[in-house]
């Protein structure tokens, strides 16, 4: 068997360089150019040695069919974090950033079999009562009230101020979150997306899906919470708070994103500019670009073997984790001649198996919407910086914007009062969170947001 050392020198720039064994993947280089890193690890066979966080090692699926293999065979690789053999070695740093993405949960994410099937049945039968009628008018009105605060300045970061606030309010309504619950939801999760004192942010998280759990177990109300309550699997309180946790953060991350990168190409991308880029059917082909190319959510799915396992040339130990790159395995050049003619569904960004995206639609529908909403009511908006000068995010599982500068004619505000921009929540991720900011103030997005709602 080859050795890594019996591949060529990763490219210019690649962050494998110096890494020894393992590639990082959290590196500002890996982020500038992850396709450089993937077809290097891609002579590693269809599975290769990577670094999450320092210390954190596991085996990046690169292959498109060994990722298949992987995703629809939950008997060989299952989802329970409690067989990570490193971490229950002592192994692996703790207060690593990665590791809390990784345990174990007691929701549909991290559980196999007939756990599974319980939490998987609780959440795809509750979100199919969402309304998709309703769900538009929730998109339609927060994208209202966000353009408001910003169209009449006549620039936007369409990221900051956008893209990762639209998901999160329209998940605020439709798990039925009232003023102040949204409030701290938002904040919480603005930090844990942006790395600031996650474990603060964490706790804050855990305590506001809490009082939000007590709130409907006694107030039950025509929302996804409730609905999950009253489901049949009788999902216990501590299964609904990480199995609420995961939909909203889990849902918001990658749909923001998604949001964010078909902006991206629609406003630099010749063939989506021009008079006729805010037209339904482009938005769709930039979204469908986007989840090939530049699928959101890059690297995740965390696999553990239930024994030494040869993937095609390349051994798997039993509890090491192995995680899918959809976005490798989408780029892989096997498919390079059929890639243009595959159905829109043959790319992995929503997963596949057992445990693909169970909120695939209404991400879709929302990311449609919300881009739809911008280019109709800000139609010459263009990006303020050139396209090649936009940086991405470091971390080794998404593929996201840090920002997406852009600019428009300013539109003249019929109501001033109602456009004020609530500072907290937009500018508490950007430094660290001490004891007295962990809660945010009153007249934050949510309770803002709906009190411009109510009149």
């Amino acid at each position: 068997m080859q050795s890594p050392s019996d591949f060529p020198a990763p490219p210019p720039g690649c962050p494998a360089h110096d890494s020894g064994k393992s590639v990082p993947l959290y590196t500002p280089e890996f982020a500038a150019d992850p396709n450089a890193v993937y077809e290097y690890l891609r002579q590693f066979g269809p599975a290769a040695p990577v670094e999450l966080s320092p210390g954190v090692e596991a085996s990046l699926v690169t292959d498109y069919a060994a990722a298949l293999h992987v995703l629809q065979n939950p008997e060989t690789f299952v989802r329970d974090a409690r067989r990570w053999r490193a971490l229950n070695a002592g192994e692996v740093p703790l207060d690593s950033a990665i590791v809390p993405m990784m345990l174990y949960r007691p929701n549909s994410l991290y559980s196999d079999g007939a756990e599974h099937m319980r939490h998987r049945q609780a959440v795809t039968e509750t979100f199919a009562k969402i309304d998709t009628h309703r769900l538009s008018r929730h998109v339609d009105r927060v994208s209202d009230y966000l353009i408001n605060q910003f169209n009449g300045r006549g620039r936007v970061d369409l990221v900051a101020d956008y893209a990762q606030l639209v998901p999160l309010l329209v998940f605020n309504e439709l798990f039925g979150c009232p003023a102040e619950l949204g409030d701290q939801l938002v904040y919480s999760i603005s930090c844990l997306m942006d790395g600031v004192e996650a474990d603060k942010a964490m706790e804050l998280l855990t305590e506001t899906l809490m009082e939000l759990v007590a709130l409907k177990r006694a107030q039950p109300g025509d929302d996804v919470t409730s609905w999950l309550m009253r489901h049949p699997s009788r999902l216990t309180d501590e299964e609904l708070i990480s199995e609420i946790m995961t939909l909203i953060g889990g849902g918001a991350e990658p749909t923001q994103n998604l949001i964010g990168n078909a902006l991206r190409l629609l406003l630099s991308d010749e063939k989506y500019a021009g008079d006729q880029h805010g037209a339904s059917l482009l938005v769709e082909d930039a979204i469908n670009d986007v989840l090939w190319n530049n699928p959101p959510i890059a690297n995740w799915a965390g696999h553990y073997p239930v024994y030494d396992v040869d993937l095609s040339g390349t051994k798997l130990n039993a509890g090491d984790p192995v995680l899918i790159s959809f976005a490798a395995a989408n780029s892989d050049p096997s498919l390079s001649t059929s890639r243009q003619t595959l159905s829109k569904r043959a790319h992995l960004a929503w997963g596949a198996g057992p445990h693909a995206c169970p909120a695939k639609d209404p991400a879709l529908l929302i990311s449609v919407l919300t881009i739809e909403k911008l280019l109709n009511r800000l139609p010459d908006i263009e990006l303020s910086v050139p396209a090649s000068s936009l940086s991405w995010r470091p971390g080794p599982l998404h593929r996201a914007l840090t920002a997406l500068p852009a600019r428009f004619t300013p539109v003249r505000k019929e109501n001033p009062a109602a456009s004020h921009f609530p500072s907290d929540v937009r500018s508490a991720p950007k430094t660290p969170v001490t004891e007295q900011q962990r809660r945010p103030q009153k007249g934050t997005f949510w309770s803002g947001f709906l009190s411009w709602w109510k009149g």
